[in-house]
């Protein structure tokens, strides 16, 4: 039998690895604040000042949302999210809070980036954390116009149709920034006045690629379109095996599927691979650290603006786009497809 003293010596011991472990995971949640502040600050240095883009929005209800309507006669607070993500899960009942408390004199808009996420999943996650405030889904256009690199990623545009904050952090800064823009008195801005992002040209199967170029991690230039070897491009990002591992598993497996195929497929030399990831969490030396830890030799490019995943409209990794040695665009094939090796023979 063990002595009391020997069961309390357990039980302390016991107690300092919990609290050390707490504060590991405190420690590294911290940091992972730090790192998307540092990366939203960064994204919006740029755009403090300018005026917001113009969009018509349409909720998941079927409303619309005029943004340029809005400018001029009261605040505009565009916070970007996803279910998958851990950060924004926990600034929810924060972000709801604020919709009881300034909904009234601010216009309060979820937006989920469309990106890896679904209906059904947006739907069940407004239901869990019943939200009120009117939620779009980006289809990757006002992402890029508020260069998106993190989630959540925080807008405010003041009343006179301006970007006043962009941020990471459910802060004093955010709380600042909505305050201060309830509080001015600026002149309307008009429609005409309000920045219109460029559409971009989105290629589908049977068009021929062009004006497409992208840099890898080497230093290479690669052209998309030109005549030559057929070209698989692989959409992806780093974090997708690991981070989404819990949150969406059937998008880690496809992950893993597709690396694990395209690591096979590479062997036999008569296609042009590349790997692309977007530029959601993720920086060069993020894609570089990925080559370096990760068992694959497919050539890796960052899209950090995700043009090219908006080339092709690319909303879910994994996504590989199949080009033939025209250039045309031969195959898209989604997450959820399993086909991969059949649709690269069809393709020589």
């Amino acid at each position: 039998m063990q002595s009391p003293f020997l069961l309390s010596l357990i039980k302390k011991f016991l107690a300092l690895l919990v609290l050390g472990s707490a504060l590991h995971l405190a420690h590294a949640d911290d940091s992972l604040d730090d790192e998307g502040a540092r990366r939203a600050r960064t994204a919006g240095a740029s755009l403090i000042g300018q005026l917001a883009p113009v969009a018509v929005l349409e909720t998941i209800d079927g409303e619309k949302i005029d943004l340029a309507e809005l400018y001029g006669k009261k605040p505009v607070y565009l916070k970007f999210w996803a279910t998958w993500c851990v950060p924004c899960r926990q600034q929810m009942p924060g972000f709801e809070q604020l919709q009881q408390t300034m909904g009234d004199k601010v216009q309060v808009i979820a937006v989920n980036t469309g990106f890896s996420d679904d209906i059904d999943s947006i739907r069940a996650y407004r239901k869990e954390h019943q939200l009120t405030m009117p939620i779009v889904i980006d289809d990757g256009s006002l992402a890029a116009d508020l260069n998106l690199r993190v989630t959540p990623q925080h807008v405010v545009i003041g009343r006179d149709g301006r970007i006043f904050h962009i941020g990471h952090l459910d802060d004093q800064a955010l709380h600042a920034a909505l305050e201060n823009a309830v509080s001015e008195q600026t002149a309307s801005t008009s429609r005409s006045q309000a920045n219109a992002a460029p559409e971009t040209p989105q290629f589908t199967p049977g068009d021929t690629v062009t004006d497409l170029n992208i840099e890898t991690l080497d230093g290479e230039q690669v052209q998309l379109g030109k005549g030559g070897k057929p070209r698989a491009l692989v959409f992806f990002a780093p974090w997708c095996e690991s981070y989404l591992e819990e949150s969406r598993p059937e998008t880690s497996l496809a992950c893993l599927r597709v690396r694990k195929d395209v690591d096979s497929l590479m062997d036999q030399g008569d296609i042009e691979w590349l790997g692309v990831s977007s530029g959601l969490w993720v920086s060069a030396s993020d894609l570089q650290d990925y080559k370096n830890t990760t068992p694959t030799t497919l050539p890796l490019a960052l899209d950090e603006q995700d043009e090219l995943f908006r080339a092709f409209a690319i909303r879910d990794i994994p996504t590989v786009v199949l080009l033939d040695a025209q250039g045309r665009v031969a195959n898209i094939l989604k997450p959820q497809d399993n086909n991969l090796v059949e649709a690269v023979k069809a393709l020589r």
